[in-house]
């Protein structure tokens, strides 16, 4: 598929240096439903080894940016140098209106999920990158912009997409029921036009692709984890007890493919912990199922 791209240098031999380490390689990609260009920020391992990588794709939460991924921190590294020094090549990106991107702010709205869609195909297109081994992970709201991006774009070559405790509707990010929580609050919550675009749950029944769900017992926004349970009941496939399609789902490393009731579900890890590592969870994705023939 030809991909709509424009390519900027920036500093010496288009590279900037966004913190220590390797050089973060930086692009624009058209958006080409909007024809904004987009900012993307592309991380290498120290040692990249001389055969195709697998690529991560983060997606941030609320309305962030690349910047969040790509900034330093007291040690002197950054979350995708850390991801990328575990054999990754590690793509983030600003949606339009956000960081260096043109365009207006589209709240993770079809727009913004057209041009992540587009910077997936573009991270598949890369030097270095094994195109069939590409996973997608979201932070918080970004679930409803990845979710909408796989549900839309079926073709899109992911592999398998790491949800980190992403809303699930317009009560999570609306503040449509009594908790009145969410960033998107002043959007009217009967506004069906606007709504539909920007819930995951509704997204989560097209999923096509492995789904790994990771959620701690106090989610860092919401005040229970009953949006964690609809994404994973409404992603699991139906002959697994659910109402979606997708060929494998998991609750953090609990049993695959099985859906749980604020009563069955067993206890989760507390806030600020993981079991694991999200580098652990997409190495054990790409084991599990990237194709046997990939490098």
């Amino acid at each position: 598929m030809k991909l709509a791209l424009a390519l900027v240098l920036v500093g010496v031999a288009g590279l900037a240096v966004l913190g220590q380490g390797p050089a973060s390689e930086t692009y624009w990609v058209t958006n080409p439903t909007s024809e904004a260009r987009l900012y993307v920020a592309v991380v290498r391992p120290h040692a990249a080894p001389p055969v195709p990588l697998p690529a991560l794709v983060l997606v941030p939460g609320g309305s962030g940016d690349s910047s969040g991924f790509v900034r330093s921190t007291p040690d002197g590294s950054s979350q995708a140098l850390r991801l990328a020094d575990r054999g990754f090549v590690v793509v983030a990106f600003d949606a339009d209106g956000r960081g260096r991107s043109r365009g207006p702010e589209n709240d993770n709205g079809y727009v913004h999920q057209d041009g992540l869609a587009e910077v997936i195909r573009f991270a598949a297109s890369l030097s270095g990158v094994d195109p069939a081994r590409i996973g997608l992970v979201s932070y918080s709201y970004g679930v409803t912009m990845a979710a909408g991006a796989l549900a839309r774009h079926p073709d899109l070559s992911v592999l398998f997409y790491i949800d980190w405790e992403g809303p699930a509707n317009r009560d999570d990010t609306g503040g449509c029921d009594e908790h009145r929580v969410g960033h998107l609050q002043g959007h009217a919550c009967d506004d069906e036009a606007f709504w539909q675009e920007r819930e995951a749950a509704t997204f989560a029944l097209s999923l096509r692709v492995p789904y790994q769900r990771l959620q701690a017992r106090e989610d860092h926004v919401q005040p229970d984890v009953d949006h964690a349970l609809l994404m994973l009941r409404n992603a699991t496939a139906v002959e697994h007890g659910g109402n979606g399609i997708c060929p494998w789902t998991r609750l953090n490393d609990l049993p695959e493919n099985t859906v749980y009731t604020e009563a069955t579900l067993p206890p989760l890890p507390p806030a600020g912990t993981q079991q694991r590592e999200i580098a652990d969870y997409a190495l054990d994705l790409l084991a599990r199922f990237a194709p046997l023939s990939a490098g």
